[in-house]
């Protein structure tokens, strides 16, 4: 069947349609709403762009368009398992309005690591694991010389948006790019160059080290985190570290990111591994502890005691076995029991609640005793409440009584006998009488 599909140009390189065939040659475009659809080119051509419906506010130009290269589209997608994407790649600013187009930084700022991110919420299978890989391993690694000048954009990138986050703060909004621009004291232009070239600078230097985040994260397998949320947690570090790097220190920007990394995978693990979260510093306790078990019983060649690991780790046993306790996971009331597994957990252990209806029956005797003792003169309801511990579950001597009211421990008898006498009315032990039997 003769031109089943159309030539694609992609990368802005025309592919001419095979002799015979009636196919045009087409390429792929991004419109504004990030829908792409194929359009007619001419053969030849270098490089496709299109007008933009949005317009920069300042120049009145319209914006161009162009198909980025494949390395742009590395990350976006390929947690999902598909194929890469084709990313966009604005020439002439921000595709945005000009009123936006410096909201915020810091969403700039995050912008590669919520595409490292794609798919968390989806399905992760071994293909796209795999798809993912081969995808960083094509990415070409940075030279000293390339790290050294990506970093120094960086750092000028970084400037641009803490000049954004000061303008935040004096006027409660972020600058539009010709007021950022004048926080800079740069020409338009020259300003939306320069932003671009830091923007780009980072996205390579992260895209370049992905690879690393890999390397470390098979490291922290088996610890409460899918393969695949660990090399999301540390992308996040790597983008950090892209940050943070000082290349005038005359050290590698690996050896710097490698901490990052490992900080932000190691706080994933923390945080999110247990179903009870427990505080950082008591899981590097675990950690360290598990750490210390295992090389006393290589050294011992057999289990320790809990003696020697708390002299080891230079604890209390106590503190220890509350450690200990904290690590142990929960398990749900759900899980089968039985070959049959037609039981439950919950179902073997006994509930610390009480019952509804005993629960209901005390708040009901509670409040008839207190309509019954509200009958009594005071010091008789006082002298009741004391003995019979109906205020806290203590019950006092009359001894302990006569002291607290002053009187002798005879006296406070007396009182106690005439307010049984009084309770003992039919008019006032007949709603009682309801819960002796």
């Amino acid at each position: 069947m003769e031109g089943v599909a159309p030539a694609v140009a992609l990368q802005g390189q025309a592919i001419r349609p095979a002799p015979g065939s009636k196919a045009k040659a087409t390429s792929w475009r991004g419109n504004s709403l990030g829908r792409q659809k194929p359009e007619p080119v001419n053969s030849g051509q270098a490089m496709i762009t299109k007008r933009s419906p949005t317009r920069d506010q300042d120049s009145g130009q319209p914006q161009q368009v162009a198909v980025a290269s494949h390395q742009s589209g590395t990350i976006n997608g390929l947690a999902k398992g598909k194929a890469t994407p084709t990313a966009t790649e604005v020439h002439s600013g921000s595709s945005a309005p000009d009123t936006q187009a410096a909201q915020g930084p810091q969403k700039r700022t995050r912008h590669t690591a919520q595409s490292l991110r794609t798919g968390s919420k989806g399905v992760y299978t071994e293909d796209s694991i795999r798809v993912y890989l081969q995808e960083i391993g094509r990415i070409r690694l940075l030279r000293p010389d390339e790290e050294i000048e990506l970093a120094r954009k960086i750092a000028d990138l970084l400037y641009l948006e803490q000049e954004a986050e000061t303008y935040f703060h004096e006027n409660e909004r972020y600058p539009s790019m010709s007021e950022w621009a004048e926080q800079v004291a740069m020409p338009y232009r020259s300003f939306k160059r320069r932003l671009k070239l830091g923007r780009r600078a980072k996205e390579k230097m992260v895209q370049s080290n992905l690879r690393l985040v890999v390397s470390i994260a098979k490291k922290y397998m088996n610890r409460g985190l899918s393969f695949q949320d660990l090399i999301q947690e540390g992308s996040l570090g790597l983008v950090r570290a892209a940050e943070k790097f000082d290349h005038e220190k005359g050290y590698k920007f690996s050896t710097y990111a490698t901490w990052w990394i490992r900080q932000a995978i190691t706080r994933a693990i923390a945080d999110q591994s247990r179903t009870i979260r427990l505080p950082v510093h008591l899981y590097e306790t675990i950690s360290r502890i598990k750490k210390s078990t295992k090389t006393l019983s290589q050294e011992l060649g057999r289990k320790p005691t809990e003696e020697e690991i708390a002299e080891r780790m230079e604890m209390t046993i106590e503190k220890l076995r509350f450690i200990a306790k904290s690590a142990q996971l929960p398990i749900s009331l759900e899980t089968p029991i039985g070959k049959e597994e037609d039981s439950r957990l919950g179902d073997f252990i006994e509930s610390g609640t009480e019952n509804p209806d005993q629960d209901v029956a005390k708040n009901l005797l509670r409040e008839d005793l207190e309509s019954v003792l509200a009958t009594l003169n005071p010091r008789e309801r006082d002298v009741l409440r004391l003995r019979y511990g109906l205020d806290d579950g203590r019950m006092k001597t009359l001894e302990d009584i006569g002291q607290i009211f002053e009187v002798t421990r005879e006296r406070i008898r007396q009182i106690e006998a005439r307010a049984l006498r009084k309770l003992r009315h039919p008019n006032r032990n007949g709603v009682l009488k309801e819960y002796i039997k």
